[in-house]
């Protein structure tokens, strides 16, 4: 495995299908949106508004971040946004990891590729859709052994973890509030720093598992960090991972109070 990609996507409901769906004037999007509600959409339902993405490379010492980034339909149509996605994935076949991507962010992937009338070879490049294939490692559904029970969320396990967990002030529901005020940017550094921690929590993950040794564990951290200092001036939602600022973990082999 040289690359991994840990990935999320935010969503907004794409009204002119709802409208479709439910027979009314697609240029209503009042009409849609009062039929939409409160309700969590269908997936087929969710628009893609950005698609966050981190790849890191392995190596002798650990893995190293290569790019961090969240393009969004600010700049970007969600079928460019789709496609370059796939192909990158053509380019690297990398390891996916998600969290709850296998309840969410997958099925919604493949749904907008064919709403959008898209050829996607790269979500097929691994078996990122077959259920017992380690080619895309949802996290959530992993760690709770595939139970509901099991499961927590992100910002949850990331702050049991000592790692910094979402941002205040903002979470998945107010992402459609945000893009319809135009504050996309926001949307996409949200969606980063969700990425990022999606990552330290794969991680550990793999250090847990015997796959990254301790040593390896840290200097990949370390990697991570020396990434974000880098860049944390000009983007400041990153600071809470920066080296400044790391938040650290229960120490390792550290004996209970």
């Amino acid at each position: 495995m040289a690359h991994v990609v840990v990935f999320d996507l935010e969503t907004i409901p794409d009204l002119e299908a709802v409208s479709r769906v439910h027979g009314v004037d697609p240029h209503d999007a009042v009409q849609a949106q009062e039929i939409v509600g409160e309700k969590f959409c269908k997936l087929p339902l969710h628009r893609i508004a950005c698609i966050g993405a981190l790849i890191a490379e392995s190596s002798e010492d650990g893995w190293i971040v290569r790019s961090l980034g969240a393009p969004h339909i600010g700049d970007r149509s969600e079928a460019d946004l789709i496609s370059s996605f796939a192909d990158r994935l053509n380019e690297l076949r990398p390891c996916l990891v998600s969290f709850n991507g296998s309840g969410f962010d997958l099925p919604v992937l493949r749904y907008r590729a064919m709403v959008n009338q898209l050829s996607v070879q790269g979500l097929y490049t691994r078996g990122y859709f077959k259920r017992y294939s380690d080619d895309a490692v949802d996290l959530c559904d992993v760690l709770a052994s595939f139970t509901s029970q099991g499961k927590c969320k992100l910002d949850e396990l990331s702050r049991i973890l000592g790692l910094p967990g979402k941002p205040d002030g903002v979470d998945g529901s107010k992402v459609a509030e945000y893009v319809a005020t135009g504050r996309i940017q926001e949307v996409a550094d949200y969606c980063e720093t969700d990425v990022v921690n999606t990552y330290r929590v794969w991680l550990r993950y793999e250090l847990m598992r015997g796959t990254l040794a301790p040593s390896a564990h840290a200097q990949s951290e370390r990697n991570l960090t020396d990434f974000i200092d880098i860049r944390s001036v000009d983007r400041p939602h990153l600071a809470p991972f920066s080296g400044s600022a790391r938040v650290a973990g229960p120490s390792l082999g550290s004996a209970p109070e």
